[in-house]
């Protein structure tokens, strides 16, 4: 399949995820909040068969609303993230297997929303991160029928994060305009984000791939004195298009 997939220039995917969910933001609340989102995938591929370098472009949009462990209260969270991956490829067995490496660049804005009477029911979130990547690709046959397997993985290396200081209101921030240390470098000591996508692709056509899937962001965060994290896990099923 994969000798298939190389013989063209450009993949569009379409995913659409449903699954966990796993909240803490100590800026709004001590609470850990779990519950069910979705998230939908797009993906890019730039890969000429006779070029060894090729770009991968990724968005990701994910909504998810949690409830605390006495079911009282809840916490929406909403995220849009943007990865431009840079890849150098190696072909072995026949372009049967694949394997790339290479540096990804990701830009993410958020959200979240506590449904409790507070004075600061919301957090912004924005960073800008360098992260190292790896990614694989296998092809076999089984049935008559042709299949792919892909595993993707991304690390954090160094980065920007936007955040409140601890006590800090945003009205201090946007309202007075009273920096606090609220632009913060990152590495990944600070910031241990991971994030996996794991899928097998069924070759319908010419065209078109049959993909499912898993895809696990584990996004956190301790800066400021305090801590944040988002942790995303879900079942992905879609459509992939070859030009």
């Amino acid at each position: 399949m994969l000798t298939a997939v190389t013989a063209v220039a450009q993949e569009t995917t379409h995913l659409i995820g449903l699954g966990s969910s796993n909240i803490l933001d100590t800026y709004l609340s001590q609470e850990k909040y779990t519950g069910t989102g979705l998230t939908y995938l797009h993906i890019r591929e730039r890969m000429k068969p006779e070029k060894h370098w090729g770009n991968i472009f990724e968005h990701e949009a994910s909504f998810a609303i949690g409830k605390d462990r006495s079911d009282q209260t809840s916490m929406m969270a909403g995220d849009y993230n943007f990865y431009w991956e840079r890849y150098r490829r190696w072909s072995l067995y026949n372009n049967r297997l694949q394997l790339y490496a290479g540096a990804v660049a990701n830009a993410a804005v958020g959200f979240l929303y506590t449904m409790q009477n507070s004075n600061n029911p919301a957090q912004f979130r924005a960073s800008l991160n360098i992260m190292p990547s790896t990614m694989a690709k296998y092809s076999f046959p089984l049935w008559h029928q042709q299949f792919s397997l892909r595993y993707e993985a991304n690390l954090p290396l160094v980065g920007l994060t936007f955040s409140p200081n601890f006590g800090q209101s945003y009205y201090e921030i946007f309202g007075r305009g009273d920096y606090d240390h609220n632009i913060i470098p990152t590495t990944f000591i600070s910031t241990p984000t991971f994030r996996q996508l794991f899928t097998l692709d069924w070759q319908i056509s010419a065209k078109y791939n049959l993909r499912i899937g898993y895809l696990g962001n584990f996004q956190q965060q301790q800066v400021n004195n305090l801590k944040q994290h988002v942790y995303t896990q879900r079942i992905i099923l879609g459509i992939v298009i070859k030009k």
